[in-house]
């Protein structure tokens, strides 16, 4: 009998072709409805600390703290998923952080607040470790670019659709989206609980397989080069981005406070394109082709903002590397995954990664405002594009993680 056309087709491109599994589903609809619940209190945050009668350095504190208790429990959340499993951590994680936003919503003085949203930093961390790990299992190994990119775009969505609809809650107060990001958080923990099914059989695979060690990993050239980007990663888009870039709009270019905000669009946007392809495309090319040049375009693109004198050029560079980012995001996850492989528990490995990211989301901040109040803005982007072109050439050396499968 002639095979169908469809047959005759190269499996990669076959099983690309294919819809995601199920089980990958449910976990980009867990991912949407976290990222739209954070949305909604990121803009309220900052405004909600003042209102007990503190000023701007605590109020960012509050902010702080979040991602100071990422890095610091991370470890521990590696630990926990060694022994009880990414599921019930992912699901325990999100209970966590539920918990710590429905009682900031209550908090009667600064300190209350601190201590709830530092909670809510531990319980985020875990199910931001346990969800890579979930994603390694449940995503066919020849498919894993493209589920790191569609996870980056449910996020990328909720992310964006947040501070809309969190700007029109804190109409009602400022205490409302708190509870309304605690009922969403709730809503994923029910969904990932109830609808998950794939992972009992991978959980016996990975109980049975000893746990990948961390020394193990770092024997990896691969893993090695992955750490490395991930810090260079959230030093500038997940730190600078968001601290200085809002600072460079107001004091150099002499714009409104909303330049900022279309700053933020237009990455997003960036970004957003490039997911469209992205994972795919590390899929059938490999890692490093979409890593080495993403970073390079995150990279220069970020330097020139610092160079940037009016707003049209501006834009447009904060739309190019926001473009970069979506082209390494994937890439870069996906290596990750290579590294590990679908068969073992890789917590301690996923965390350290993790921690590699918040690190440079801490630091950078910190580096770039010091050198924008001690050279000026154009040494501060200057150095944070120059962290991620040193990244990109330490994947050079590196292996291409995607040549085996497993």
């Amino acid at each position: 009998m002639p095979q169908s056309p469809r047959s005759t087709q190269p499996p990669r491109i076959r099983q690309q072709r294919e819809p995601l599994p199920r089980d990958v589903k449910v976990m980009l609809a867990a991912a949407f409805l976290i990222a739209l619940g954070f949305g909604l209190v990121a803009p309220v945050l900052p405004q909600f600390a003042t209102t007990f009668d503190v000023g701007a350095t605590a109020a960012s504190v509050i902010v702080s703290i979040f991602a100071f208790m990422r890095l610091v429990f991370a470890p521990a959340g590696g630990q926990l998923i060694v022994r009880f499993g990414e599921r019930s951590v992912y699901v325990s994680g999100l209970l966590i952080v539920a918990a710590s936003t429905a009682a900031c919503a209550f908090a009667q003085n600064y300190w209350q607040l601190l201590i709830f949203r530092g909670l809510g930093g531990a319980g985020s961390v875990m199910f931001t470790v346990a969800a890579m790990g979930l994603l390694i299992r449940l995503a066919p190994p020849e498919r894993r670019g493209q589920v790191s990119g569609a996870y980056a775009s449910a996020f990328l969505i909720g992310s964006v659709l947040g501070p809309v609809v969190g700007g029109l809650l804190a109409g009602f107060g400022l205490r409302v989206p708190f509870l309304v990001y605690a009922a969403a958080l709730l809503l994923a923990a029910v969904v990932v609980r109830t609808m998950l099914t794939g992972t009992n059989h991978l959980g016996e695979e990975a109980r049975h397989a000893p746990a990948m060690t961390l020394k193990e990993a770092l024997a990896d050239s691969a893993y090695r080069a992955a750490v490395f980007s991930s810090f260079g990663n959230g030093w500038v888009t997940f730190g600078v981005r968001m601290a200085t870039i809002p600072l460079f709009a107001t004091a150099v270019l002499q714009s409104r406070p909303e330049t900022a905000a279309w700053a933020l669009a237009v990455f997003a946007m960036g970004n957003a394109l490039a997911l469209t392809f992205s994972g795919r495309l590390s899929d059938s090319w490999g890692r490093k082709p979409l890593l080495i040049p993403g970073l390079v375009i995150t990279g220069a693109a970020t330097g020139l903002i610092g160079v940037t004198g009016d707003l049209v050029w501006f834009l447009v560079a904060s739309a190019v590397a926001g473009f970069g980012s979506g082209l390494l995001g994937p890439a870069q996850q996906a290596a990750v995954a290579d590294v590990i492989g679908r068969g073992r528990s890789g917590g301690r490995v996923l965390a350290v990664f993790q921690m590699a990211a918040d690190t440079g989301a801490i630091i950078g901040p910190v580096v770039a405002g010091l050198l924008a109040d001690q050279l000026g803005y154009g040494w501060a982007f200057g150095i944070t594009g120059g962290v991620l072109l040193v990244t990109a050439a330490a994947w050079l050396p590196a292996r291409e993680p995607a040549v085996k499968q497993n």
